[in-house]
């Protein structure tokens, strides 16, 4: 007998698969318009369906996003020697099975907000600090991020996230956002892999093209008004 658990994650799967079928058959078939016409107008136009740039001002600190990474500290880093704020906060990841085999085998070893708070420093931003509840995806983002904003009174506070995933975060910060005071302003990293100009020239950014317009289409569905 199949386990609880292993149906309920086989019947979430079954229900997504129509949306990727549907995201991967509309991404194709904008780069086959888009090559058939010979011109690019129509891939940069899916390409920055994604892509949100809010415009920013002084903000009482910054947090990257953790699909952000090396390209999200460096973002932060130039807002800092900007002027735009001083502090710079990450989200605390969820160890993984490699972590937790690591750990039981006594063997230290840094984890992405230790790289990335060392980099951060290295870029020379002093004031780096960690969102003390671990999260696992955008969905958790969302619900740590109110009360943390809530506990240190900010009235302003800039997100910096990928490329690729900025639009769709900023629907569901939005969203989380409700009720509360704090402003927030999504800016993506500049130096982010994803190019809205040019995703469809390299393999990785036609995967996170079909997977991005995937989930921001999903997302579209479950919340119309966001």
């Amino acid at each position: 007998m199949r386990p609880k658990a292993a149906v309920y994650h086989l019947g979430v799967s079954q229900k997504r698969r129509p949306f990727r079928v549907v995201a991967v058959v509309a991404v194709l078939g904008v780069v086959l318009m888009g090559l058939l016409a010979g011109r690019h107008t129509l891939l940069r136009a899916a390409g920055r369906m994604l892509v949100i740039d809010d415009p920013i001002r002084a903000a009482d600190a910054i947090v990257i996003a953790v699909d952000a990474r090396d390209a999200g500290a460096l973002e932060a880093a130039d807002l800092v020697h900007s002027g735009i704020s001083r502090r710079v906060a990450l989200f605390a990841d969820l160890p993984d099975d490699v972590d937790r085999e690591l750990t039981r085998r006594g063997i230290e070893h840094g984890n992405e907000v230790t790289h990335l708070t060392q980099l951060l420093r290295t870029l020379g931003v002093e004031h780096v600090e960690q969102i003390p509840r671990p999260i696992a995806g955008t969905e958790d983002e969302g619900r740590v991020f109110p009360a943390w904003c809530d506990e240190q009174r900010f009235r302003s506070v800039i997100v910096v996230s990928g490329a690729d995933h900025a639009r769709r975060l900023r629907r569901v910060f939005r969203r989380a956002m409700k009720g509360h005071s704090t402003t927030v302003m999504v800016r993506r990293a500049r130096y982010s892999e994803f190019d809205p100009d040019k995703w469809w020239w390299k393999r990785g950014g036609i995967r996170s093209e079909i997977v991005e317009v995937e989930k921001l289409f999903l997302d579209f569905l479950r919340h119309p008004v966001s």
